[in-house]
């Protein structure tokens, strides 16, 4: 049985000039007679957007997250065995086939999740997953036991929504908590603009980051970051409409301009002032056939008999954990941001959305991509205007041409997609005020939730530290019955996330 609400699942939407998102289904006309079937299914003018809009805001977060098809590859594998993470039997993954399956995998997702959940949130490897699996999972079984581990974590997560588990568990969470995980995501996308950008580095000896080089910019890529930030600023500023993506293509133009004429090229030892992932040439060869040998390469169980299934547990529950809390805390930052969430924090197609972003690490491991979740680079289209599931049918069409497309896909630098995180983390950033900072027992679970997240580099971490200390402040202040009991299960198995390095160590003994 079911332990969420119908309510949950329903398809009440609203936005400025809209429905109320907490006036029951059906209490207003939907809207205007003679609406398209196009329009009538996604809700288009009901969440107060337009056709362009959604076009304008799925081609946005297309672009601000397409750099996953050549980051993802160059985490998972390599252009040669020397140069790629290889596994415990030495084996390891093609680059150019982890890209196929990439870009593969996120646009089957993101357009199902756009046609079933109707929600504008984009689907793509995540890459706290992805980095577990390259550095420490591969060194105990092999690539394809690796998948097999992503496979039964997703399947796992499958369950918690199809039971409404995780529902449940979403509306446990106290709203000033959801307020501040929105707020940390913000603060965290906009972090992961500037050190991706060069804006922030880390030093050798002194602090743990600066500004730019030695203190200073002086670089032309993060100089081109600067100019794109604030040309996005402004025109966001000035509420022009497709604001994000002129400022996008038109910085990706000058960056193009810049390496013409500068030759500055790849970021390396030798090259610090180089751009950080994709160099914007445009290569003479701009389609290419997609290789798909990856796909079916898992081995569901393997890594049971390999390691042991104490062990082999305790990596499926760190994935389990990584995957459920970094997805529920994005998702509630973006439905925040694209004004869909209900007063309770949920919003529309809540239980849909949760299936199919656990069915995304079931088809990642699959793939052998990597599990799959919600992106929270999503927010760049969202703040473009995207308010619907076309907007994510756009971008997922966009994934799938880009397994044809890669030469074109990577003109677009990571500077210039910086630039939009940091405009969209300063928009997400307005949530703070629905959080009663003159209450210390409501302001330090919500301050360590936000400064967690992009301190530690993991929304989860965030969501942990949040948690934790609401739990126990919240018990010690005499308000033990405020809290809900599911947030003190969840409490309890954060306790054991943050302590698994020990306890695996304990088990290896």
């Amino acid at each position: 049985m079911s332990i969420t609400s119908t309510q949950t699942d329903s398809t009440q939407t609203g936005i400025q000039g809209g429905t109320s998102l907490n006036e029951p289904q059906g209490g207003k006309d939907a809207g205007p007679g003679g609406l398209s079937p196009l329009d009538r299914f996604f809700e288009i003018t009901r969440r107060g957007s337009t056709v362009a809009r959604e076009i304008r805001g799925g081609v946005v977060t297309f672009f601000t997250m397409a750099y996953i098809v050549v980051l993802n590859p160059l985490i998972l594998g390599g252009f040669s065995a020397d140069r790629a993470p290889r596994d415990v039997v030495g084996g390891w993954l093609p680059a150019l086939q982890v890209g196929a399956v990439t870009g593969l995998t996120a646009g089957i997702l993101t357009i199902i999740f756009g046609l079933v959940a109707r929600l504008p949130f984009g689907l793509a490897a995540g890459l706290g997953i992805n980095s577990f699996l390259a550095v420490s999972v591969i060194h105990e079984v092999s690539w394809p036991e690796a998948m097999g581990l992503v496979v039964i974590n997703g399947v796992l997560i499958v369950l918690f929504g199809i039971t409404g588990a995780r529902t449940a568990i979403f509306k446990a969470v106290p709203k000033e908590l959801k307020a501040a995980i929105t707020v940390g995501i913000g603060l965290f996308i906009a972090f992961i603009g500037f050190v991706d950008s060069g804006f922030v580095t880390r030093t050798q000896g002194g602090p743990p980051v600066q500004l730019g080089t030695d203190g200073s910019i002086a670089t032309i890529p993060t100089l081109i970051f600067i100019i794109g930030l604030l040309l996005m600023g402004i025109m966001v500023a000035r509420k022009v409409q497709g604001g994000l993506l002129i400022g996008i293509v038109a910085t990706t133009i000058l960056a193009v301009v810049a390496e013409q004429v500068f030759h500055i090229g790849a970021s390396s030892p030798t090259n610090p002032g180089g751009w950080h992932l994709n160099t914007p040439v445009i290569s003479g060869q701009l389609v290419s056939l997609p290789d798909l040998s990856l796909v079916g390469k898992v081995d569901l169980f393997g890594s049971f008999s390999r390691i042991g299934g104490l062990a082999a547990i305790m990596l499926v529950f760190t994935l389990v954990f990584t995957n459920f809390f970094d997805a529920m805390g994005a998702m509630t930052g973006l439905a925040k941001s694209a004004d869909l969430s209900y007063k309770d924090g949920t919003f529309p197609r809540l239980k849909s959305a949760f299936i199919i972003e656990g069915f995304g690490a079931v088809l990642g491991g699959v793939n052998s991509g990597s599990s799959n979740t919600v992106y929270i680079d999503s927010a760049a289209g969202i703040g473009e205007g995207a308010r619907t599931g076309l907007a994510s049918v756009v971008t997922g069409a966009l994934f799938i041409g880009s397994m044809f497309l890669t030469p074109l896909t990577s003109v677009v630098p990571l500077e210039v997609a910086s630039g939009a995180l940091v405009v969209v983390g300063a928009l997400m950033m307005a949530q703070i005020r629905e959080i009663r900072m003159d209450k210390f027992s409501v302001a330090l679970p919500a301050f360590l939730t936000i400064v967690t997240m992009p301190l530690t580099y993991s929304i989860a971490n965030g969501i942990g530290a949040g948690f934790i200390s609401w739990s126990v402040i919240a018990t010690a202040s005499g308000k033990a019955k405020k809290v809900h009991w599911l947030m003190w299960v969840v409490t309890a198995g954060f306790l054991v996330y943050f302590a698994r390095g020990p306890i695996n160590a304990l088990m290896g003994a």
